[in-house]
């Protein structure tokens, strides 16, 4: 079973209140240690992106700094310690937007997104309305991008799109900003620098009283006190009918069935298999030509729902064509639909567009409380390891074959991308794997098109996050260790003609020539990557190699 990650945002147990907690240093002391004890204990597999030494060094450091630490420093410390094994479901989550003011911290009344061309204010308190659809420069006077690299260890960073939906939460709560150094001095307000209608101003914000978090499904919508910059008198598919977990629409005009589905749970008022029988009934007696599935909300849920919607699917010789089956990804696709995807990706001819996922492609999810001794608070560690792909295809997402951004103009004026892209979709043109395009280019004798197309679609910001560096590396390094040394050469020598600001392109090809014989050219090409990384691990290895290439000369 699986909890869907909106409960680990903004509904915290109601066991800690700051204001019932008057902890001493030794206290505090004690509880990292319980929780460093823990870790090592029972959950020691989690040492994957973070070392136990890097672990224990960190500990180490925030145990010295106790005693000069105010109490919501060492809770964000604590957050920082717990977030620094880089999976999502493992956290200290500190949000402020709690009713219950859980740990004393405070939220500022706006919710910021984090749109293709900037940070603005999404959804925000009446009181402020002046401030609604404005583009944030500034926070406590520095830079945005600063602040948000200041913030980020606080967030357990799976990858940067669990950062854009989840990071920019604490961009609103001061005791997080202060703790990581945006504050000079703690205060309960928010000021940020805005720029609204070609005009610069700054805006001080304090919290307001709320009964539940105005936020679902990362948007403030419109109602009561709260105001949302979108044009409201229309409603875009993807937020419609939000009551609902899911729900279709057929689209005469493009013969296409949409759907929206939000979380893999049951709606109250029809369960998934029922859902999705009707969706396919109605896919096969009617003209049909399109299913589009928007999963781009999906926090997750219970994965063991998937089954019906993957089997639909596959069973469907009307929609699992290529250009028939298209799946919406986005920066909250996260947890059991990260599997959804994974499983659509391995098992149908589905096309993703849109933004990359929130989590890695296999990963550690389901989690368990961990409540500290002392204080109180409740740790989430994971315990369970997801793997939908053999290693090899793992990644730190799931990657659209279409990469489409939404700008916070097309937000307002409910223009969504995604459905463009997909309308202009040509099946008979499109490249859905660059790798195996151009592959085949070389293996139908079509070798001088293999580079020009490679620039090509480098260069073509529809891929923008398919991962052509690493790939090709990986081919030419398989061709390596076939002996096959010329097509080796030949593509990682592409590799790094495309992109030739990498150290580790000039390193691999410098291997591809020491095992192909040619030595001073190998020597070259590692010196070469010694210029370009020579301090780091890359240039390290070039040294070594240098030296393994010379005393066997010798």
């Amino acid at each position: 079973m699986r909890t869907k990650l909106t409960s680990l945002l903004f509904v915290l147990p109601t066991m800690w209140l700051m204001g019932q907690v008057d902890l001493t240093p030794d206290e505090w002391r004690q509880d990292l240690r319980f929780l460093q004890k823990t870790v090592h204990t029972d959950h020691s597999f989690l040492f994957k992106k973070i070392s136990a030494k890097d672990f224990d060094a960190q500990v180490d450091e925030l145990y010295e700094a106790i005693p000069d630490l105010e109490d919501h420093e060492v809770i964000v410390g604590l957050a920082r310690i717990v977030s620094s094994f880089a999976y999502g479901h493992t956290s200290i989550w500190l949000t402020g937007w709690d009713p219950n003011n859980l740990y004393g911290f405070h939220q500022m009344p706006f919710n910021l997104y984090h749109y293709s061309d900037g940070i603005y204010i999404q959804g925000v308190h009446k009181r402020y309305k002046k401030t609604l659809g404005a583009k944030v420069l500034k926070v406590e006077s520095i830079p945005i991008g600063q602040v948000l690299q200041a913030i980020r260890p606080v967030v357990p960073v799976e990858n940067e799109q669990f950062f854009k939906a989840y990071g920019v939460n604490y961009l609103g709560t001061p005791e997080v900003l202060h703790a990581q150094g945006v504050m000079e001095k703690l205060k309960t307000s928010v000021t940020l620098t805005l720029e609204k209608d070609g005009k610069i101003f700054e805006q001080t914000f304090a919290p307001v009283e709320i009964d539940m978090s105005p936020i679902e499904y990362g948007h403030i919508h419109q109602q009561g006190v709260w105001l949302d910059a979108r044009d409201t008198t229309e409603t875009p598919l993807w937020l419609k009918n939000l009551e609902r977990i899911y729900y279709f629409e057929y689209l005469t005009e493009h013969k296409t069935i949409y759907v929206r589905h939000s979380q893999i749970q049951d709606d109250p008022e029809e369960n998934i298999p029922d859902f999705y029988t009707r969706v396919f009934d109605f896919i096969q007696n009617n003209d049909v030509e399109r299913l589009i599935l928007d999963v781009r909300l999906n926090g997750g849920g219970n994965n063991y729902k998937n089954k019906s919607i993957i089997t639909s699917i596959i069973l469907s010789e009307k929609i699992n064509k290529s250009g028939k089956f298209f799946v919406i990804l986005g920066r909250r696709t996260f947890s059991a639909c990260q599997n959804l995807v994974n499983e659509l990706d391995t098992y149908t001819e589905a096309i993703f567009v849109g933004e990359p996922t929130a989590e890695n492609i296999n990963f550690y999810g389901d989690n368990r409380l961990v409540e500290l001794p002392n204080s109180k608070i409740p740790a989430r560690l994971s315990f369970a390891w997801w793997q939908d792909k053999p290693q090899w295809e793992n990644g730190p997402w799931l990657a659209p074959h279409l990469a489409v951004d939404m700008s916070f103009e097309e937000y307002k004026n409910n223009h969504d991308p995604t459905l463009e892209a997909i309308w202009k979709y040509d099946s008979s043109s499109a490249v859905v794997d660059p790798w195996q395009y151009l592959k085949d280019l070389y293996m139908a004798g079509k070798k001088d098109q293999v580079t020009p197309e490679a620039v090509r679609l480098v260069n073509d910001p529809r891929y923008r996050y398919y991962p052509f560096e690493d790939r090709f590396n990986q081919e030419g390094y398989n061709l390596l260790a076939n002996q096959q040394f010329e097509p080796a050469i030949f593509v990682l020598t592409m590799n790094n003609e495309l992109f030739p600001d990498s150290a580790n392109t000039w390193d691999s090809l410098a291997e591809a020539y020491w095992k192909a014989g040619q030595i001073d050219k190998a020597i070259t090409l590692y010196e070469k990557a010694i210029q370009m990384d020579p301090d780091g691990p890359t240039g390290d290895n070039a040294r070594i190699m240098i030296n393994r290439i010379k005393n066997e000369e010798n």
